[in-house]
């Protein structure tokens, strides 16, 4: 476990020279939480100054009660738990974080965004909907806030150059709408113990012809799926399978599809942090106009490579994971690697590290190591260099142009504390959704790396600017995103073919940006869809949409784990 440095013994120091220079400050309430906020990449005498001007800053707004909230994950509930006890202590703001679900935190804010009524005064919402709000301006512009009504309330050590998500946070207009409070990818996860033993890795060699290790490519995690559920079949007198996932129709199957498996399928175009003109979703943009879905507009949502990522999907569902997979959800499928019968998940979210590395658990060894490793991705066989080639998860902080100044001044001081660099490699810690460089580099990380199976190798590494949430391109993500599970779980179900079912849902995206195009609401930048031109035009041109490949299986390519992190050294 890393060490969490005691700083009791050197407080007064500490204080008494702060407190020379920043009398203003209620020292007292400040210095008794600082042992809470360690580590930190700050000193105790940089920290006890950064609080310092949060008291100064909040005295216009001592006795206010604000409201904010986020989706219930364990970085925010240490925020709601701990960080706003802080923050009320500290500033003599009161703060209630409400924890809800996701899906709860966007009906939130769409009713807040419709009826004008001030529901919460700050949200943590996904960074998904940039998109979204840099078309309705319907947010606070905090590139423009910050330079002028929220000047004073700004801190002067926020440092957004060290948010290492700040990109996702950022329309095409170049201005910043949201800051980044968590963030979490979804990568490629391995028993390393299993990948590693000899006799093992012989029995691949001897089928396959090639060394198992970490797949590159969708080619050698189909073989790998393949291998351990029927050849493996056993460990230890478990049965284990080659492959996880879920299936049932409901919300979080579409976050499924939408956070990343059409771009690791290689639908889209090239572009970080995503393809332009057409993204992961299949939607093309011309300026920044959504002008298309279907192919027949220029779009790939129903395209060879999204159908293929679709086929993909089920088959390796029906044929090499749990049966009870299909009938699982997101929240219910996640657990499930933890339970030691798994060998490898192409789709696994690193927010599951923490819940994943507790002692006891089958994937861990008796020294506190893990018995499993997580490693980029392996991408589809219409994949190009230069693509995205997953997703992550940014839970970024969004001020409504409907709260009262003096009340987002508030929140947003509280947005900043959490985010803040006193604050924010302990809250790291916590969680492991880290938001900061200079975080992931703090020599804490280094000391417990060996114990969290390479996420912080994979967020030191270059390869973290491949993963990237949803981008600018989807002009409504809140009514857009309803679209994909609905369309997906007919095709998992096995009521629709999978061209049957994604055609389905260009037709439907296509449709609610029509609507959005005729009611013009969303000024330049609106949907305004191209005419329909054949299929067979559109295929033609280069980049997205793309002809369907000849052959959807090329040859399979892994590498050895140790040899890549050795890499990104």
């Amino acid at each position: 476990m890393f060490r969490l440095v005691s700083v009791r013994s050197r407080l007064s120091a500490a204080i008494f020279m702060v407190a020379a220079v920043n009398a203003y400050a209620d020292i007292d309430d400040v210095s008794q939480w600082l042992p809470e906020f360690q580590p930190s990449t700050l000193s105790q005498e940089q920290q006890m100054e950064e609080m310092a001007w949060f008291v100064e800053a909040a005295k216009p707004f001592v006795g206010m009660r604000i409201k904010v909230v986020s989706e219930t994950i364990t970085t925010h509930e240490y925020e709601s738990q701990t960080l706003a006890k802080a923050f009320s202590e500290m500033t003599g703001i009161e703060v209630t974080h409400d924890l809800i679900g996701e899906g709860d935190v966007v009906e939130k804010l769409q009713t807040q965004m419709q009826s004008g009524e001030n529901i919460y005064d700050a949200y943590v919402n996904d960074s998904d909907l940039i998109g979204t709000h840099f078309r309705y301006q319907q947010v606070r512009n905090l590139t423009d806030w910050m330079a002028g009504e929220g000047a004073d309330v700004t801190s002067p050590t926020l440092d957004l150059e060290d948010f290492i998500g700040l990109s996702f946070t950022t329309g095409p207009d170049g201005k910043v709408y949201q800051l980044p409070s968590q963030q979490f990818a979804n990568l490629y996860w391995f028993r390393y113990d299993w990948f590693t033993d000899p006799a093992i890795k012989q029995q691949f060699q001897d089928k396959y012809g090639y060394e198992l290790g970490v797949p590159v490519n969708w080619s050698a995690y189909e073989d790998i799926a393949d291998f351990f559920t029927n050849d493996v079949g056993e460990i230890d007198g478990q049965r284990v399978y080659g492959h996880m996932d879920y299936g049932k129709k409901d919300p979080s199957l579409g976050w499924r599809f939408t956070d990343a498996w059409l771009s690791m399928a290689g639908a889209g175009d090239a572009g970080i942090p995503n393809g332009l003109p057409v993204d992961e979703w299949g939607i093309r943009v011309e300026g920044c106009s959504p002008v298309g879905s279907t192919v027949e507009r220029g779009g790939a949502t129903d395209g060879p490579a999204a159908v293929y990522s679709v086929t993909k999907y089920i088959d390796w569902l029906q044929n090499y994971a749990p049966p009870e997979a299909s009938g699982m959800v997101f929240s219910e499928a996640g657990p499930v690697p933890a339970q030691g019968n798994i060998a490898q998940q192409i789709f696994w979210y690193t927010t599951f590290t923490a819940d994943m590395v507790r002692p006891g658990l089958p994937v861990m060894n008796d020294d506190g190591t893990p018995k499993w490793r997580m490693a980029p991705s392996p991408h589809g066989a219409y994949w190009e260099e230069g693509q995205k080639l997953g997703y992550q998860d940014t839970g970024a902080w969004t001020l409504m142009n409907s709260t009262p100044t003096d009340r987002a001044k508030a929140a947003w001081l509280y947005a900043q504390f959490v985010t803040s660099k006193t604050v924010s490699l302990k809250k790291s810690h916590v969680g492991l959704t880290v938001i900061r460089d200079s975080d992931i580099r703090h020599e804490s990380f280094t000391e417990r790396s060996a114990e969290l199976g390479g996420l912080v190798e994979f967020y030191r590494s270059p390869a973290r600017v491949q993963w990237t949430p949803t981008g600018t391109n989807v002009p409504d993500y809140p009514r857009l995103a309803q679209l994909w599970w609905q369309n997906i779980g007919d095709a998992s179900s096995g009521a629709k073919s999978p061209q049957e079912a994604m055609t389905a849902l260009a037709v439907a995206q296509e449709r609610l940006m029509q609507r959005l195009e005729r009611a013009d609401v969303l000024g330049e930048c609106g949907p305004k869809l191209n005419e329909r031109r054949s299929r067979e035009y559109w295929l033609s041109q280069p980049g997205a949409p793309k002809q369907k490949l000849a052959n959807e299986k090329p040859a399979p390519i892994t590498i050895d784990y140790d040899e890549l992190v050795r890499s990104w050294q």
